[in-house]
């Protein structure tokens, strides 16, 4: 089941923090609770996307995202995640998630999230491809930024990122069915 307790707190903690731009960092705590684990007895894979999640919708509602959504009837969805899983994170453990947005394309948001131990340790890294939509289909990232009163022009696609995305658009779709 989704967590929706959990971030319905994450929501009400972050609501009174100040404004922070579409590319700054944000961090959150979260704690790896009985019902997050796995049979291996550590953070199950699925659950650390919902985590994530937890701390991606805060991040929206501090930037000037979440007031162009509300105004424009805009929603947003997931068209992407590449993840990197390095450490273990067991239960009880602490953790904090730095969330960003990194940059646009002509379609897509790409926003980094890393989630990190209480040792220091990057236990796990993500970039997500992000879909602003209407009644229409996906709204153009320039028209996004308009909304938010920043300017349309991306930052620099980091290489890591411009390599995903050529990679994706070489994947078939919809998957070969043998």
């Amino acid at each position: 089941m989704y967590p929706f307790i959990r971030l319905a707190y994450g929501v009400l903690k972050q609501r009174k923090q100040p404004p922070i731009g579409l590319t700054e960092t944000m961090e959150t705590t979260h704690i790896c609770w009985p019902w997050d684990i796995d049979i291996w007895m550590e953070l199950n894979n699925g659950r650390s996307l919902s985590i994530y999640d937890l701390a991606r919708i805060p991040l929206a509602m501090r930037t000037p995202l979440w007031k162009a959504l509300r105004e424009q009837g805009w929603l947003m969805t997931m068209a992407g995640v590449s993840v990197r899983w390095r450490r273990r994170v067991r239960m009880f453990d602490r953790i904090t998630i730095r969330s960003r947005g990194v940059c646009w394309d002509d379609k897509f948001l790409y926003i980094e999230q890393s989630m990190w131990k209480s040792d220091g340790e990057c236990a796990s890294h993500v970039l997500y491809r992000t879909a602003v939509t209407d009644r229409k289909g996906i709204v153009r990232p320039d028209r996004v930024c308009e909304a938010m009163n920043i300017p349309t022009e991306s930052p620099p696609i980091p290489d890591w990122v411009a390599a995903w995305t050529s990679a994706e658009a070489v994947r078939p779709w919809p998957p070969m069915q043998e």
